[in-house]
C-alpha cells in the first residue's frame, strides 16, 4: 500500500494546468519555479532547489505547496528518512504544516481542487511515515483522509496529461495488491475496482505526455516490470531515460543497473556499477556487492568472485523498502551455486532463505521451483 501513498505526492504536481480561481496556478513564473524546484530535487541539487522553493515562498507566504517541497526536500535528501528520528520530526512537521496552512487558506474540508491536492499530498505522506514506525493505527487514519481526497481527485482524471500516471498507479496496484496479500481483500472491497492491462498503459503514457510526473511514471512502471511482472527488458527503457534526466539521483542509479542485469544486458551494468560503487554509505553498499555477485556469477561464470561477493552483501544491513530484495537476490544466487557444486541441501536452506526476504515474482517462483 506505500507505493498508492506515495503517489499522492503526484496529484499536487498534476493539478499545475486545471483552469481554477486559485493565484498560484494561474501564475506561469511560480509554476515554472515550482517545477524547476521538482527538478533540483531529483537531480540531489538541494541547494538549488532552496532557492526555487525561497521565491515561491516569498510570493506566496505560507502557501501549502512551499511546505510540501520543504518536506520533499527532506525525504530524498536524508533516505530513507524513517532511519532519522530528527530529520522525520521535521518532516512530520512540515506535512503538519501544510494542513494548517490548507485550512487557513481554503477552510476545513474544503471541496477547492487545490485543497484536495494539499491534503492528499500531507496525508499521504503521513500515513507513510506512521507506518514506517509501526504506528499502524494512525497510518490507516491518515491513509482513510488521503483515500478520500483521492476519491475527489479522480473526479478531475480527464482534465490533465499528469492524470496517466496517477491512475495508472491506481488501476494496477489495487488488483496487484491484494494478489500478493489476500488478508487484504475484504477491505478493498470498498475500493473502485482496477485494470491492471489499462494501468500499465496509462503509466506508460505518463512516461511520454506527463511533465511533472514524467519521472515518477518512469521509476514506478520499471518498478513494476521487474517486481510483479518479471520483464526487466521493459524496465531498462524506462530507467535510463530517468537516468538520463537525473544523473546525480543515486536510487535511480541503483535501479537503473538492477534493471540492466536482470535483463542481461552486463556490460552495460559494470560500466554504472563502477559509478554505483562510489556510494559508500546508506543502503548502497548492499546493492553493489549484490549486482557484483550477480555480474561475476552470470556474466563471468566465476562461481567464487561471485559467492564471496553474495556473502558480504548478506553481511551489509539493507533497508526494508527499497534494499531487502537485495539479500534475496544474494541468497538466490548462493543457492545456484552450491547447486551446481552439487550441494542440493545446502541449496535448498538458501533458498528457503531467500524466500523469507523475496517479494519479487520471478524470484519467488525460482526458489519455490528448485527440488
Amino acid at each position: 500500500m506505500q507505493n498508492l501513498l506515495r503517489i499522492l505526492f503526484l496529484f499536487l504536481c498534476s493539478s499545475i494546468s486545471f483552469d481554477t480561481q486559485a493565484q498560484l496556478l494561474n501564475d506561469p513564473a511560480t509554476l515554472k519555479n515550482v517545477q524547476n524546484s521538482l527538478d533540483k530535487i531529483y537531480n540531489y541539487e538541494f541547494d538549488e532547489a532552496e532557492t526555487f522553493i525561497n521565491l515561491v515562498e516569498k510570493k506566496y507566504p505560507d502557501h501549502p505547496v512551499s511546505h510540501i517541497l520543504d518536506s520533499f526536500i527532506l525525504f530524498w535528501k536524508y533516505l530513507p528518512i524513517k532511519d532519522n528520528p530528527t530529520k522525520s520530526k521535521e518532516y512530520v512537521r512540515k506535512l503538519d504544516l501544510c494542513l494548517q496552512s490548507i485550512n487557513k487558506k481554503y477552510g476545513k474540508n474544503s471541496l477547492d481542487p487545490e485543497a484536495v491536492f494539499y491534503t492528499m499530498v500531507a496525508r499521504g505522506y503521513l500515513a507513510m511515515m506512521y507506518n514506517y514506525r509501526g504506528e499502524m493505527m494512525n497510518a490507516a487514519g491518515e491513509g482513510k483522509k488521503a483515500y478520500n481526497a483521492f476519491v475527489e481527485g479522480l473526479k478531475l482524471i480527464n482534465k490533465n496529461p499528469e492524470f496517466y500516471f496517477t491512475s495508472g498507479m491506481y488501476n494496477y496496484y489495487v488488483e496487484v495488491y491484494p494478489e500478493e496479500h489476500p488478508i487484504v481483500k475484504p477491505v478493498l472491497i470498498f475500493f473502485k475496482s482496477g485494470d491492471k492491462a489499462l494501468g500499465l498503459k496509462q503509466m506508460d503514457l505518463g512516461t511520454k505526455m506527463g511533465t511533472i510526473t514524467k519521472a515518477e511514471s518512469c521509476f514506478y512502471i520499471s518498478h513494476v516490470y521487474l517486481k510483479y511482472e518479471s520483464k526487466p527488458e521493459k524496465a531498462v527503457g524506462y530507467m535510463e531515460k530517468l537516468v538520463g534526466l537525473y544523473p546525480k539521483n543515486p536510487l535511480f542509479l541503483m535501479k537503473n543497473i538492477e534493471s540492466q542485469i536482470l535483463a542481461g544486458r552486463y556490460d552495460a551494468a559494470r560500466k554504472d556499477l563502477a559509478d554505483l560503487k562510489k556510494y559508500n554509505s546508506g543502503f548502497y553498499p548492499v546493492a553493489s556487492h549484490s549486482f557484483q555477485g550477480l555480474l561475476d556469477e552470470k556474466a563471468d561464470r566465476n562461481d567464487a568472485a561471485a559467492q564471496k561477493e553474495y556473502l558480504l552483501a548478506l553481511k551489509t544491513p539493507h533497508d526494508a523498502q527499497y534494499t531487502k530484495e537485495y539479500h534475496a537476490f544474494a541468497y538466490a544466487g548462493l543457492a545456484r551455486i552450491a547447486a551446481r557444486a552439487g550441494n542440493k541441501s545446502k541449496a535448498k536452506d538458501y533458498y528457503k532463505k531467500c524466500l523469507d526476504k523475496a517479494e519479487y515474482r520471478s524470484v519467488i517462483k525460482e526458489a519455490k521451483a528448485f527440488k
